[in-house]
């Protein structure tokens, strides 16, 4: 057992830095040390020397950063770039109904087998709630707004300026928070949907290669999964 005399005397702190925070709002986010969703508090820091404890002049600000409610780690703002698993579902969703929808305005609405084939991909996404008629009724309106069901040749203009529009405004926010793997898998979920009914007709392969663009895959990697899909038995 130590002695009294041989143990060291314990120094107070006469001056240093300490920061006090101020809560200048809150929400959900994606907590990166969590690895889920969890509420969060942005903080603003103002520096102040202290000596004895006792703040007496400023240091100037620091911050903002986002504290996590659950863990109490603090991270830049950018980390409420990334979205909660929620949203990210959200804009999934969206994502494969917008590709549906266009590969669906590319290459009509005639085929039950190509309607069967895009409700199935629609509830697979998550809209359990999706019809055909749904789809039929949606379709028919972007046709008109876009000039597809107007067109005698509709591969003139197989990706009109308003559905490239539409792809990438739903496509793009997505593809940073996607694996390779995810954006190939929508895309490939778009190349279904065309198959359904025969070989991609050009209206149908031009619109593939705007929701490749998108979805930030490289041209040559479009053109080979798409070629790679219709090669395979459905």
């Amino acid at each position: 057992m130590r002695s009294a005399k041989g143990q060291r005397a314990l120094r107070p702190v006469l001056c240093g830095i300490r920061t006090v925070w101020d809560a200048v709002g809150d929400g959900a986010f994606f907590c990166p040390g969590c690895g889920g969703d969890r509420n969060y508090r942005r903080l603003t820091g103002r520096r102040r020397l202290t000596v004895l404890g006792i703040p007496l002049a400023g240091r100037g600000e620091t911050g903002p950063v986002v504290e996590c409610a659950a863990c109490r780690s603090r991270f830049a703002p950018d980390a409420l770039d990334h979205p909660t698993t929620t949203q990210f579902s959200s804009m999934l969703r969206e994502a494969v109904h917008t590709v549906t929808l266009a590969v669906l305005a590319a290459g009509g609405t005639t085929s039950r087998t190509v309607l069967d084939t895009a409700v199935g991909v629609v509830r697979d996404a998550g809209l359990d709630d999706c019809t055909q008629e749904q789809l039929y009724t949606v379709v028919e309106v972007l046709a008109a707004d876009t000039g597809y069901g107007g067109r005698s040749d509709p591969a003139a203009d197989a990706c009109g300026a308003a559905l490239a529009i539409e792809l990438h405004e739903v496509l793009d926010p997505l593809a940073p928070h996607l694996a390779t793997a995810g954006r190939e898998s929508v895309l490939l979920q778009g190349a279904r949907i065309a198959l359904a009914d025969g070989p991609y007709s050009p209206a149908e392969r031009e619109v593939l290669t705007t929701v490749g663009g998108a979805l930030k895959l490289p041209a040559d990697d479009t053109a080979r999964l798409l070629a790679a899909a219709a090669r395979t038995p459905s």
